[in-house]
């Protein structure tokens, strides 16, 4: 049999105090466990189990999602070489307007973004927290002679440099990925919030390669090659008649 106790002025359950099966008297409270302290442990547990598999599920998502950022930063030298393809190279030096950079200006700031990315990278995961240097892509395309230098070394320097940061970011621990470094111009930043920019740093550069292409196709029409006359009997033989 039991007696309503009091509402708890905390939650507001009601206790439920048993009487004594000899005395009839109610049970002091610290001899008994309330049941709602029964229902409430249960409850907790499985919110702390709901927290915990959620949980997992958002790491697992975050880290498909990385796999995927990875598997894009090995693909971008792939991808320059393709649309780089599509491009005639007589269009190279080409630039649209003097506000934006020709394909030949583009594939040497990113020879040179990929050599400061592979210090960069280095010291996200053997430097955590130390500062990392900021280069101007502008002040370097103006200063440093793009025109003078060669696309085929900056594209194999591309290739190599990316490869090898590639082989490094496929094997680094899952407690690497949140170390960070002090960027001047973007404050702390993670070694996963570097490995999103730099993944799309390519392709970002490829829509602009492709839309020199339209711009530059706009007004160079490609002439048609020329087709070569084959003499056949009867133009032969109208070329000889008169002369019979």
């Amino acid at each position: 049999m039991f007696i309503r106790g009091q509402c708890s002025a905390t939650d507001g359950h009601i206790f439920a105090f048993p009487k004594s099966e000899t005395t009839g008297k109610k049970r002091q409270f610290k001899d008994i466990e309330p049941t709602f302290l029964k229902v409430r442990g249960n409850r907790i547990a499985t919110f702390a189990s709901k927290l915990s598999e959620a949980q997992e599920s958002e790491m697992s998502m975050q880290a498909q999602t990385r796999q995927q950022m990875v598997e894009l930063f090995g693909r971008g030298p792939t991808l320059l070489a393709e649309a780089l393809r599509r491009c005639p190279k007589k269009m190279w030096l080409y630039r649209p307007s003097l506000t934006r950079w020709s394909i030949h200006e583009i594939i040497l700031h990113l020879a040179d973004s990929e050599a400061y990315a592979y210090i960069c990278c280095r010291q996200f995961i053997a430097e955590p927290g130390s500062g990392t240097a900021e280069h101007d892509a502008s002040a370097w395309a103006s200063s440093l002679g793009y025109f003078h230098q060669s696309t085929r070394e900056a594209l194999g320097l591309i290739s190599r440099l990316r490869k090898m940061t590639h082989q490094i970011l496929c094997f680094v621990p899952d407690s690497v990925w949140s170390h960070t470094t002090l960027v001047p111009t973007k404050g702390t930043t993670t070694l996963d919030h570097w490995l999103d920019l730099q993944a799309n740093h390519i392709p970002h550069h490829v829509e602009q390669i492709q839309q020199n292409l339209v711009d530059w196709s706009k007004t160079h029409r490609q002439r048609k090659p020329a087709t070569r006359l084959t003499r056949t009997p009867a133009t032969e033989q109208v070329v000889l008649a008169p002369f019979a």
